[in-house]
This record gives structure tokens, C-alpha cells and sequence, in this order.
């Protein structure tokens, strides 16, 4: 028999991991791009009686009984789904966004067949084909770059002629670190051109795409999108796979993740997905997401006016990326450690062509989806804009660190994040 206890009285030494966590949220700036804040609703969701539930399978077609209720909260995923973002069919089962790439390469391709994605050093993602991941054993990855990285302008003309030398299955769109908005168009001609699929993995910025505030794929032919549902999206932690039209490709994607990838789905999960869906499809998300990009952008106008290099030369899109060891003499591990003292959260990250490590790189990656969803508008920002520039630069002065501290958790205190399960059962 279980005990019906609470974390903090069953746990303790657990319980003060999650109010140490909850604290840290509350007095600092989440500045991570694949991070946000998830609603009260989508949090209850994902707690729910849904994680007690077995549901192999999809709805109507299950392995198990008593899929009365699993069955409603799928089906109304799928359906907010389709509508986000313009599709036919979808898939709401991937556990994550690797998951939902690995589904789709099985699912569009036989062993040795090639893709041809975004290059990691210029913007990709490890599940694009970098040489240490396991799928990149299994198919073969060729590269496109950026013509300029001072632009962020794709060099097209190269994607074609390694599209042509290399007759991908897929030609994939999408990027983990990349700040400009993709010539969807020049893709899909290229991918006709060869016979190829055109999936675009949109995880960073799916929230935006459904906000109406940058292109959809789906608008210039392509056939296939896979995402997270968490980041610009403020859902859970999961993935999902959409199709544009055709229904045989969709057939094959499901019968990939499950049971080709994957055993049963996490209901509680999906719930919260739908939760998620839903506050997307309210007209109060494209407001959220038009503020994003003007976050963005104001915080891009603090950086150029002190000459700090970004990479792309800006951003269309909720994140940029900075070369601060080139601009500031200081590298992406020691800025990341002292925006941390601070409280201000970032991560270290590669730029194009960088000659330093993956793990002390020359670059920072920072964005807005968080921020903006504290309520946080360009005045704030460009104060916290600000405030990084004078942490970076004083970073040996510990009076000045802790006057900005103090300073980002007074900012904090006029927007909170969203009510915590701790604040709300005290």
C-alpha cells in the first residue's frame, strides 16, 4: 500500500532539490533558446493520472483495454495539431526531438541512404549526422554551409551541386544554432530537382511557426515536419512529427514510432501536449510570439551598438548568437560561468568555423521565449542586454557581479513565472 505523502514528506532530501530549483527560476533570467515556462494547465497535465495508463498503439487501435480516455486526449492533440500547423496528419507520440528525427529517417529511408543537412559548426544539430551520434552509422550525412556567416545567407548554389553529386533521399531543413530565416522555396526546387523528401525540423522555433510570425514550411511544399513541443512552443518536454498531404508517408511515420522506435507513448505527456496546443491556437500566442522576435531584436541592438560580433549579423528568429571570445577577449565557458553568478542563464556554444573546443568555445547562445513569457518587454531586455555586456566585461569584480545580481533579481520580482506546484500546495 502505498503512502499517500507529499514530496515533502515522503522526501525530503528531494523535496529541497525542487524548492532550490523553483528558486533559481523565480530570482533569474532564463536565457537558454530550447528553454520556457510551461502554464500552471500544461504542468497539472503532465502530473496527472495519465502516467498510470499503458496505451501501445493509437486510437481505436490499441494493445490494451481501457483506452476510453487515452483515446479523447490523443485525438485532441492530433487534431489541435493539424490545425497549428496546417497539416494533415500528425504523429504525437516521439518522446523528444531525436526521437522524432530517428522515426522519420526510418521511416523515409533504408539503411545507407543519404541526407543532406545543415552542417553542426554552421547552425545543424547533432541529429542531423554529426560522426558521434548512432544514426550517423546507420545512414550517410552529407553538408550544406552558410556562403557567409556574417550574413547568415545559406550557400544555396552548394546545396545543389551536393544535392545533385549525392542524390539525397531527404533534403532536411533546419538548425539547432542558426539566427536567419531559411529560403524555404529554394529547398523544395532543389528536392524535385533530385527526388528528394523535404523535412524540416523546426524544434527551435515551432512556437513561432504557430504563432504566425515566421513562415510554415508546410506554405512552400514541403513534405514532412518534425519539433520539440517544449522551447518557443511552451509546451512539455516531447516531440512530434506533422505531414503536410500524404497520407502513405504518414502511415509509414506511425508505424515507425510505434512499434518501429518506440514502445507505449506517455499519456501524461500528450495530455499536456494538448494543453499546450490549445493555448497556441488562442489569439493571445501570436501576441506572445510577435514579442519574442521583438525581445530578439532588442537585444541584438545592444550588442551591435557595443561592437560585440553576431553572428548572422543579427537575428530573425528568438536567439542569437554572439562571438564574445573574438569581441570581448573572453570565451563562451568563462561567459557562461559568470552570467551564471549573476543569474543569468545562457549556454557556451560553437560559431561557425570556430578554432576552439566544444566545451570552451568562442561563442554564446542566448534567446527570448522564456523571458518573454515572464511578461518581460524591450525595456527589460535591453537592460538585461546591458547587464551581460557589464558581467562579461567586470568579470574579476566581484562587487560588480554582485550588484548585478541584485539588480536581475530585483528585474525577476516584477515578473514571476508561472504559479510552481510548491507555491501552490504551501
Amino acid at each position: 500500500m502505498l503512502d499517500y505523502l507529499s514530496i515533502k514528506e515522503q522526501d525530503p532530501e528531494l523535496y529541497s532539490a525542487f524548492v532550490g530549483e523553483e528558486a533559481r527560476q523565480r530570482t533569474g533570467i532564463e536565457l537558454i533558446p530550447s528553454e520556457n515556462y510551461v502554464s500552471r494547465a500544461v504542468r497539472e497535465a503532465n502530473g496527472s493520472v495519465f502516467t498510470n495508463k499503458y496505451s501501445e498503439g493509437y486510437p481505436g487501435r490499441r494493445y490494451y483495454g481501457g483506452q476510453e480516455f487515452t483515446d479523447t486526449i490523443e485525438t485532441i492533440a492530433i487534431e489541435r495539431a493539424k490545425q497549428l500547423f496546417k497539416a494533415k496528419y500528425a504523429n504525437v507520440q516521439p518522446l523528444g526531438g531525436a526521437s522524432a528525427n530517428m522515426a522519420m529517417y526510418f521511416a523515409l529511408m533504408e539503411p545507407g541512404d543519404t541526407v543532406l543537412g545543415m552542417d553542426l559548426s554552421h547552425g545543424g544539430h547533432l541529429t542531423h549526422g554529426h560522426p558521434t551520434t548512432s544514426i550517423n552509422k546507420v545512414f550517410n550525412f552529407v553538408r550544406y554551409k552558410m556562403k557567409n556567416v556574417d550574413t547568415g545567407e545559406i550557400d544555396y548554389d552548394e546545396l545543389r551541386t551536393v544535392a545533385l553529386e549525392h542524390k539525397p533521399k531527404i533534403i532536411l531543413a533546419g538548425f539547432s544554432a542558426y539566427t536567419r530565416e531559411l529560403e524555404y522555396e529554394k529547398f523544395v526546387t532543389i528536392a524535385r530537382e533530385v527526388g528528394a523528401y523535404t523535412v524540416a525540423d523546426m524544434a527551435h522555433i515551432a512556437g513561432l511557426i504557430a504563432g504566425g510570425v515566421l513562415k510554415n514550411p508546410f506554405d512552400y511544399g514541403f513534405d514532412v515536419m518534425t519539433m520539440t513541443t517544449h522551447k518557443s512552443l511552451r509546451g512539455p518536454r516531447g516531440g512530434m512529427i506533422v505531414v503536410r498531404e500524404d497520407e502513405d508517408l504518414a502511415k509509414r511515420i506511425n508505424r515507425t514510432v510505434f512499434p518501429g522506435t518506440q514502445g507505449g507513448p506517455h499519456m501524461h505527456t500528450i495530455a499536456s501536449k494538448a494543453v499546450a496546443f490549445g493555448e497556441a491556437l488562442h489569439p493571445s500566442f501570436k501576441e506572445y510570439s510577435n514579442q519574442i522576435l521583438k525581445n530578439a531584436k532588442a537585444m541584438e541592438q545592444v550588442f551591435k551598438d557595443k561592437k560585440v560580433r553576431l553572428l548572422c549579423g543579427g537575428t530573425d528568429n528568438h536567439m542569437l548568437l554572439a562571438d564574445v571570445y573574438g569581441s570581448l577577449g573572453i570565451t563562451g565557458q568563462e561567459a557562461e560561468t559568470v552570467l551564471d553568478e549573476v543569474g543569468i542563464t545562457l549556454n557556451k556554444n560553437m560559431i561557425a568555423d570556430d578554432s576552439r573546443s566544444p566545451l570552451d568555445p568562442s561563442g554564446i547562445r542566448f534567446g527570448t521565449p522564456a523571458m518573454t513569457t515572464r511578461g518581460m518587454k524591450e525595456t527589460e531586455v535591453t537592460r538585461l542586454a546591458e547587464i551581460m555586456l557589464k558581467a562579461m566585461s567586470e568579470q574579476k569584480n566581484d562587487k560588480v557581479l554582485e550588484d548585478l545580481k541584485l539588480e536581475v533579481e530585483g528585474i525577476c520580482s516584477f515578473f514571476p513565472v508561472p504559479e510552481s506546484f510548491i507555491h501552490a500546495n504551501t
